[in-house]
């Protein structure tokens, strides 16, 4: 787990846990997503910054935590959480169990998380991989403890018609989620056309800036942390991000 210096730098500690996190007063936003979902180029599109967070040439090659600390340097108020990435296959076994304890322990415990973008890509859906990544944070979404963006990435390489039915399809699979106290949004987003990035910005300030909600405790038997599987074959670097624009419409919606 790292937290980013004041120039956006992250230091480097791949064995650190997250109970040596630094325990900054302050909310957190976590980013998680495939390793191949654009998660990179989202954070940095959000935080408009070039080089924030970066991209490794090679899927699953990244394996810490990094905090981004945000707004005046001297006065911070909110943190990025970028998580490792996931769906990777040329890492061994006992690598992915660890992270995905890693993450589990994060995602489920860590106080101060005000909210969760989880990067989807768009043309593939919610894989079964994402699907367990939800399960970590489940109950403290359903309680409305913690916050649930989806952003379906590269959403500039779908048609209208294609676009709507991805969004659709999402919003069915998230309604298991939905309570009165949840709260959960889905959006088209892309980096390249700057679709949906407006309303997933206003959202995630939103969150930043308010107060984090303390999570109740777990038994340690309700946490059950899912086998590490291999890639599908839509694992792989990010793809080159040049396709037509989609229209930029307002496609934030809640299951």
């Amino acid at each position: 787990m790292d937290e980013g210096d004041e120039d956006g730098e992250p230091s480097r500690d791949p064995n650190a846990v997250p109970e040596t996190l630094p325990a900054r007063p302050l909310p957190e936003i976590a980013f998680v997503g495939r390793s191949n979902a654009g998660k990179s180029t989202a954070i940095n599109t959000l935080a408009q910054q070039k080089r924030l967070a970066f991209a490794s040439k090679t899927p699953g090659r990244t394996q810490h935590i990094n905090l981004f600390v945000l707004g005046p340097k001297d006065a911070p108020d909110a943190l990025f959480a970028d998580l490792p990435g996931y769906g990777y296959a040329a890492v061994a076994r006992d690598a992915k169990l660890r992270w995905q304890r890693v993450m589990a322990d994060y995602l489920s415990q860590r106080e101060t998380l005000s909210g969760v973008v989880l990067m989807v890509d768009s043309r593939h859906g919610l894989t079964d991989l994402d699907k367990q990544l939800l399960e970590f944070v489940s109950d403290r979404v359903t309680a409305g403890e913690v916050s649930l963006l989806v952003l379906l990435t590269k959403a500039d390489k779908l048609n209208r018609k294609d676009g709507a039915a991805a969004l659709e399809q999402v919003q069915k699979e998230l309604a298991v989620l939905a309570t009165e106290d949840s709260d959960i949004a889905v959006s088209l987003f892309s980096a390249l056309s700057k679709q949906g990035l407006d309303d997933a910005a206003e959202l995630i300030y939103d969150w930043a800036h308010r107060e984090p909600r303390v999570l109740r405790d777990y038994d340690d038997d309700e946490m059950g942390v899912p086998e590490a599987t291999d890639a599908d074959p839509a694992d792989g670097a990010d793809d080159a991000h040049d396709a037509d624009p989609a229209d930029d419409t307002d496609d934030t919606r809640k299951p």
